[in-house]
């Protein structure tokens, strides 16, 4: 009696078990459709316009194609050959790394004073955040043709009118002048998103700190240098990250506002590749030289991130 006792538990229990296997892998079964669901739009249209245009264009650049012909032929390694000895691509290439040094340094300078200033108890600050923040809301085009239209027509009635001999000059005539006109609009335009990021980071910093510091007789400079700074350095490495792959990959400003004028001066990477392949019909050419300003940025993204991260580690 015992050991049949025994054995209808046994039986029981493996039934049990049994179902709540099933139970298990039902539910583990509804979970994977349900993550499915949700990641396969974006898997879908993340192959469909930016893996495979990736692939192909890498296809392309080993090609011999005008983009519009059927006559396509094996180029090899010659349209990358060609890229060292492009002239046009060399001069976009220094202007770009110009312009990138100056945007990182500007923008990452202004979104951390303006951060500092509105994270102090001002009545207004909601109100001066949301209007730092707005023109970054705005497109990039459009922010590009008001300001093109601004410069072209305001400008010179301001100089006409105060006598400035700055504003009576047009700006986007001149290459200096018009190297700088980008910096201006692009700054204008995006520091209000890295007075955010920034402004976030010093809300996270402990009262109880900086009361330490101010007691052991520590001034605000010091606080800022020797507290601070050092407490924000993980948004320091998002905003820096954020201004260099931005600066490399600006095209929509630079096209609305210089269109790469005057003669060619302020043409950026991504617009002189634009020009070739859309303009010139230089299609695998074009191709080529994305691939390789491809490669560029990814290099310096990997050492600019693990440089900041091994300084946020040591620190």
């Amino acid at each position: 009696m015992r050991t049949l006792l025994i054995e209808l538990c046994t039986v029981f229990i493996l039934y049990i078990m049994i179902g709540r296997k099933k139970d298990l892998t039902k539910i583990k079964t509804r979970q994977l459709l349900t993550y499915t669901a949700f990641v396969a739009p974006a898997v879908i249209i993340f192959t469909l316009i930016i893996l495979i245009p990736f692939l192909r264009a890498i296809l392309y650049s080993f090609q011999d194609w005008n983009g519009i012909s059927s006559d396509i032929r094996w180029a090899g390694w010659a349209n990358y050959q060609k890229i060292f000895s492009d002239t046009g691509f060399m001069k976009s290439l220094i202007f770009t790394s110009k312009y990138v040094i100056v945007t990182t340094i500007l923008l990452n300078l202004f979104g951390l004073a303006l951060a500092l200033v509105l994270n102090l108890a001002l009545k207004t600050k909601n109100l001066l955040r949301t209007a730092f923040f707005l023109p970054y809301v705005i497109g990039s085009v459009i922010i590009g043709f008001i300001w093109q239209f601004i410069i072209t027509q305001w400008f010179p009635e301001v100089g006409a009118a105060t006598g400035w001999a700055l504003f009576q000059k047009n700006w986007l005539s001149l290459p200096d002048f018009a190297f700088w006109a980008l910096v201006l609009v692009t700054v204008w335009h995006s520091v209000g998103y890295f007075m955010i990021i920034y402004l976030a980071a010093l809300q996270g910093v402990p009262k109880d700190i900086l009361e330490a510091a101010d007691i052991d007789g520590a001034g605000r400079l010091k606080q800022l240098w020797f507290v601070v700074l050092p407490l924000i350095r993980p948004a320091m490495t998002i905003n820096l990250f954020l201004a260099i792959s931005n600066g490399f990959k600006g095209f929509d400003l630079n096209f609305a506002l210089t269109r790469g004028g005057p003669f060619g001066t302020t043409e950026s990477l991504a617009l002189h590749i634009y020009l070739d392949a859309f303009t010139k019909n230089l299609f695998t050419y074009a191709s080529a030289k994305s691939v390789l300003f491809f490669l560029v940025l990814a290099i310096i993204t990997i050492i600019q991130v693990a440089a900041m991260k091994r300084r946020e580690v040591e620190a």
